[in-house]
């Protein structure tokens, strides 16, 4: 099989797809890889690091689009890549379709396969490739939130830890997923006062095994999150439901109960996040104010720390990408459980329930497809 790596093209998105590395173990399997040229600049990876792996490189999108038999992205492909996209085309990437109707719609339309990162299940009901990325969206939104607490960018002007004699911030945590595990754990090294909420008794009990005495794992709900909210210095909104819109979560009313100068991430933003108020940010303009409280919402976090976030997310992603390659996509979904359920769109029929749901569209189980 082709496979094609292409250059991110959204907006301070430093990522590659693939790393030189995963680039050789697919050609040592007998396939090509072709790499726009200049893809890995932003993560560390030189042009020639790739063709030492055994790779050519391609000068534009719509060469190795023209002619790979899969393409692999990390963030969702762009409005200028739509009319790219070939009929029976493999696109395997984040897609996120939920929260994206033009995007949705748009897949619907050139009849590719499109396989998302994010739904792709392990045995255990877990997301094996949307880990990693949430492992450093998790530990990245303790940053972002310390770092704009400071009264210089507008914040209360807390010290998220504290100091001897007086009080550390007070962090509450929406959602005990790997987002918000990985969240309160850098909050309470900083030495912050930790609210961790889930909605799973038994996450729970692991959770309080686990975490260090400065967590408080509790039971979520509306009225317990009002009264965390009226102390609350920071924020963060780690909510999943996978392959689907994130519950709104907190209203505008209850930003309004907020203190002055507290921040929230969501980093829920990807699948239109989990606060009522929360709109798509970019690195470059990240935060907006509403009722007193800074709103980080950026929508590709990792992308801020490339060389981390592409080394993880290859070692996930690589195992999935030679199966594909290997088998063809149809009998890799055939044998393969994690890779059926990461099917979302195929040949223009929707088959993963949360985007049909999304926007009312016609579902049709992938039994149907395969």
């Amino acid at each position: 099989m082709k496979v094609g790596i292409l250059k991110e093209i959204k907006a301070a998105e430093n990522r590659v797809s693939m790393t030189p590395t995963g680039v050789e173990v697919l050609c040592a399997n007998g396939h090509d890889v072709v790499v726009e040229t200049a893809a890995g600049v932003g993560s560390g990876f030189s042009n020639e690091e790739y063709v030492a792996a055994g790779a050519k490189i391609i000068d534009t999108p719509a060469e190795i689009y023209a002619t790979a038999d899969m393409v692999m992205h990390v963030k969702e492909p762009q409005p200028s890549e739509y009319d790219m996209v070939r009929e029976g085309q493999i696109v395997f990437t984040y897609f996120h379709f939920a929260p994206d109707e033009p995007l949705t719609r748009a897949f619907i339309k050139n009849k590719s396969i499109a396989i998302a990162y994010e739904t792709v299940e392990g045995p255990a009901g877990d997301l094996p490739l949307l880990t990693p990325m949430s492992e450093v969206a998790g530990r990245m939104s303790i940053q972002e939130g310390a770092k704009y607490l400071e009264r210089d960018f507008g914040g209360r002007g807390l010290l998220m830890g504290g100091v001897t004699g007086v009080a550390p911030a007070n962090v509450v945590v929406i959602g005990g997923g790997v987002v918000g595990t990985n969240a309160a754990q850098m909050a309470c090294g900083l030495g912050a006062k930790v609210s961790l909420l889930d909605m799973n008794l038994d996450r729970l009990r692991y959770l309080s095994e686990v975490m260090p005495k400065n967590c408080f794992p509790m039971m979520s709900s509306p009225a317990l999150l009002r009264e965390l909210l009226l102390e609350a210095d920071v924020v963060i909104g780690a909510v999943l439901v996978a392959g689907a819109k994130a519950p709104k979560l907190v209203t505008r009313e209850m930003l309004k109960s907020m203190k002055d100068g507290a921040v929230i991430v969501d980093v829920a933003i990807d699948q239109g996040g989990c606060f009522e108020t929360s709109k798509a940010t970019t690195h470059q303009d990240p935060v907006f104010d509403v009722e007193g409280v800074i709103h980080y919402c950026v929508a590709n976090m990792p992308g801020a720390v490339p060389v981390t976030s592409t080394m993880a997310l290859t070692n996930a992603t690589l195992p999935y990408a030679l199966e594909i390659a290997n088998k063809g996509w149809k009998q890799a979904a055939i044998e393969s459980n994690p890779i059926k359920t990461g099917l979302n769109i195929v040949n223009g029929q929707v088959t993963y329930k949360g985007v049909a749901d999304a926007f009312d569209l016609e579902y049709v189980p992938v039994e149907n497809v395969l």
